[in-house]
C-alpha cells in the first residue's frame, strides 16, 4: 500500500468528542487531522435545541453548536477534512487509515470518535417529524424537559426504554410505553420502577403504525399485533428507545469491543487494546451518551495521545 502522507495524530469522526480532542491535540502541537465521517458533527446535527450543555445560558441548536466547536478546533490549526474512513490497519507501530477515495494516510496516534447511531422504527412519519424537529426524539434525557406537563409515548422494552420512561414520568403528565411483545426485556428492577410510576401506562403487544402530525407530533396510531385492532394515542412527543448501534464496524479486526460493538477502553483511560489508538465519545459509551460526557472523553483521549507520543519521543 502506498502511504500518501503521515501525521502525528488523526482523529476519525467529529461531534463533541472529536472536536474537543482536536482542540486539545492542536493546542499540544500535535497538528491533528480530522476526518469528519458520514455525519459531520454527529448525532447533535439531528438535535434542534440543546439546553443542557454548560456555557449556553439561552440554549443553542445542535448544528450551531457543532459549527462553534469546529471553528474553535480550526482556530488552533486542526485540519478538518470532510469524508469518511473505509478501512484501517493497526498492525504496526505506525497506524494506517484509508479514506473513501482509496488513499492511505499514516499516523503515530489515532483518536476514534465515530459515535453511535440511534435505531429508528423506520416509519416515514417518524423520520419526517424527527428531521423537522417536530417532537420525535431518541433521547429522553436530552429532550424530555420540553414536554413538562404533557403527554408522550416511548417505544421500547429494554432497560434503556424503562429508564427513559421513568425519567419522562417525573416531567410529563402521562407516559405511554409501547412494547412490541407481551413482556419486557428490561431487568426486573427496571420493570418494578415502571410499574411503580402511576402515570406510565404500558401497552403490550403493540406496534406503531404512524406518528401523527404535519409539523409537530399530535398523536400516534398503534396496532395490537395479536388482535390487529388499531387505536390512537393523543401525544405531544414521541420517543424511540430501541437501542443504538456504535459506528465501529471498520475496527472489528483490530480493537476489542463488546457484543454490540462498543469499543472497550482500559478503565480510567481512553486507551484501546492497541498502543497509540484511543477512543472517545459514544463509540465507547453506552451508559451516558451525552454531549458533555463525549466532550470530556475527547479531552481524555487527546491528553492520553499526547502522553503516548511524548513516551515515544515524537514531538
Amino acid at each position: 500500500m502506498e502511504i500518501k502522507e503521515h501525521h502525528k495524530c488523526v482523529i476519525i469522526g467529529s461531534g463533541p468528542a472529536g472536536y474537543t480532542a482536536a482542540i486539545y491535540a492542536a493546542r499540544a502541537d500535535m497538528s491533528p487531522v480530522m476526518i469528519t465521517g458520514m455525519q459531520p458533527g454527529g448525532q447533535l446535527m439531528d438535535t434542534t435545541e440543546v439546553d443542557n450543555f454548560p456555557g449556553y445560558p439561552e440554549g443553542i441548536t445542535g448544528p450551531v453548536m457543532m459549527e462553534d466547536l469546529k471553528k474553535q478546533a480550526e482556530r488552533f490549526d486542526t485540519e478538518v477534512r470532510s469524508g469518511f474512513v473505509t478501512e484501517v490497519d493497526f498492525s504496526g507501530p505506525v497506524h494506517k487509515i484509508q479514506v473513501e477515495n482509496g488513499d492511505w494516510v499514516s499516523a503515530d496516534s489515532v483518536i476514534i470518535s465515530t459515535g453511535a447511531s440511534a435505531k429508528w422504527l423506520g416509519l416515514e412519519s417518524e423520520l419526517r417529524l424527527r428531521d423537522a424537529g417536530g417532537g420525535v426524539s431518541a433521547c429522553a434525557v436530552c429532550d424530555g424537559f420540553f414536554y413538562r406537563g404533557k403527554d408522550v409515548a416511548i417505544v421500547g422494552a429494554g432497560d434503556t426504554a424503562a429508564e427513559e420512561a421513568t425519567y419522562l414520568a417525573k416531567l410529563c403528565n402521562k407516559v405511554y410505553m409501547i412494547v412490541r411483545r407481551d413482556e419486557f426485556r428490561a431487568s426486573k428492577a427496571m420493570q418494578h420502577r415502571v410499574e411503580k410510576a402511576e402515570n406510565i401506562e404500558v401497552i403490550f403487544n403493540s406496534e406503531t403504525v404512524e406518528v401523527l402530525g404535519d409539523e409537530y407530533v399530535v398523536g400516534a396510531k398503534i396496532k395490537n399485533n395479536v388482535t390487529n385492532e388499531e387505536g390512537t394515542l393523543k401525544i405531544d412527543g414521541f420517543f424511540v428507545a430501541i437501542g443504538h448501534k456504535p459506528n465501529t464496524d471498520i475496527f472489528k479486526n483490530w480493537l476489542k469491543m463488546d457484543d454490540v460493538g462498543y469499543l472497550l477502553n482500559k478503565p480510567g483511560t481512553a486507551q484501546t487494546n492497541v498502543d497509540g489508538v484511543f477512543v472517545s465519545g459514544d463509540a465507547a459509551d453506552k451508559t451516558y451518551r451525552q454531549a458533555i460526557t463525549a466532550a470530556g472523553t475527547g479531552c481524555m483521549a487527546a491528553l492520553d495521545a499526547e502522553r503516548y507520543l511524548a513516551s515515544k519521543g515524537i514531538h
